[in-house]
């Protein structure tokens, strides 16, 4: 189906000592080419199907263009995808390594040629378990997905999913580019020494970046009304889940259960995975905060002692404790962090409680 539409997703190879000014400075480099720039966490969506003609060039030039001066200004190296719409546009982007581009031609068979091979769980929306469900009736690609009936995923998925999801895998995307500022998040990233496969790892480093969340927000009196875990891999692949929590928090073990529930989410098995970076969403001021009634009193005692441990960080500094579960041969875990992309600090040399 062809759109007429030009869009570019962008994946930023960000150094871990980016200075907090990057995110906008890229921002404005990118409006040059086009003002419809929506910046995301780790790169940014550009919609320049009215840029061809002012630059005189094709999609692809303008992206080479694009990808030439982020490199030359700041030194920062990009994966490009280009399509007719966003969803492809992203998906072609988490399969091109950087500094290279993946370009899909706005006509059905480019798009069909792209799409159709493409593993079931790649399409948004769709998890382990939708993932899962799909393999047990023999679905496995995007390609088996556009041939099934749009009412038989209905009936396997319900109503909304599976008219979605039989758009979807078709290449239908009506979504656009919004260069309205996103709401103020706040990340945090583990990058292994090596590619890990030990699911006990990297559930520690989920922990551990909650517990650098949940201090930077308590620290800065903020809460956040959501959580995005991104799983880079060895194949320089990544997944991306988000959830949005049932009440507003800046609570260290809240952020740690809902980060555990977006891990599982993934079903990875036996991944090698390469990062781990926890985003907390939509932050606003922590004096909109509440807390349900229902909430397990288990919970009071580990709170109390992240009031004390906060205490005992704001005297001695944020490295004298840490959850002991992080201690690995008596040497803590470290994360690199950015608030709004910005400038990184690093949590070593910790003391267990």
């Amino acid at each position: 189906m062809m759109s007429g539409r030009r869009i570019l997703r962008l994946s930023f190879d960000l150094p871990p000592d980016a200075d907090t000014e990057l995110p906008e400075r890229l921002r404005r480099l990118l409006e040059d080419f086009t003002p419809r720039v929506q910046l995301l966490e780790d790169g940014a969506l550009l919609d320049l199907t009215g840029a061809t003609r002012w630059w005189q060039r094709d999609a692809r030039g303008i992206t080479e263009l694009v990808q030439l001066r982020v490199l030359a200004y700041f030194g920062v190296r990009s994966s490009a995808g280009v399509a007719g719409t966003p969803m492809l546009a992203t998906m072609a982007c988490a399969l091109t390594p950087p500094g290279r581009r993946t370009v899909i031609d706005d006509s059905p068979e480019a798009i069909s040629a792209f799409l159709r091979p493409r593993p079931v769980r790649e399409l948004p929306g769709v998890g382990r378990k939708t993932a899962a469900l799909l393999g047990e009736y023999g679905l496995h690609t995007a390609g088996d997905i556009a041939d099934v009936p749009q009412h038989t995923l209905q009936r396997l998925l319900g109503a909304r999913v599976g008219r979605a999801l039989h758009e979807h895998a078709q290449g239908h995307d009506t979504t656009g580019v919004d260069p309205t500022p996103a709401p103020a998040s706040l990340s945090t990233e583990h990058r292994f020494p090596r590619d890990e496969l030990d699911p006990a790892a990297h559930r520690r480093v989920l922990l551990a970046l909650a517990d650098d969340l949940g201090a930077r927000l308590r620290a800065t009196d903020r809460i956040a009304t959501g959580v995005t875990c991104t799983i880079r891999y060895a194949d320089t692949s990544a997944t991306r889940r988000s959830r949005t929590l049932t009440e507003a928090t800046q609570h260290t073990v809240l952020l740690a259960r809902a980060a555990y529930a977006v891990y599982e989410s993934l079903g990875l098995q036996r991944a090698r995975v390469h990062s781990i970076a926890l985003r907390a969403d939509a932050l606003r001021p922590a004096d909109r905060a509440t807390r349900q009634l229902t909430l397990d009193a288990g919970d009071d005692k580990p709170l109390a002692i992240e009031a004390v441990t906060d205490r005992a960080r704001a005297r001695y500094g944020h490295q004298v404790i840490y959850p002991a579960a992080l201690a690995i041969n008596s040497r803590p875990l470290s994360a690199r962090q950015w608030d709004h992309g910005g400038r990184t600090e690093s949590t070593q040399g910790r003391r267990a409680t």
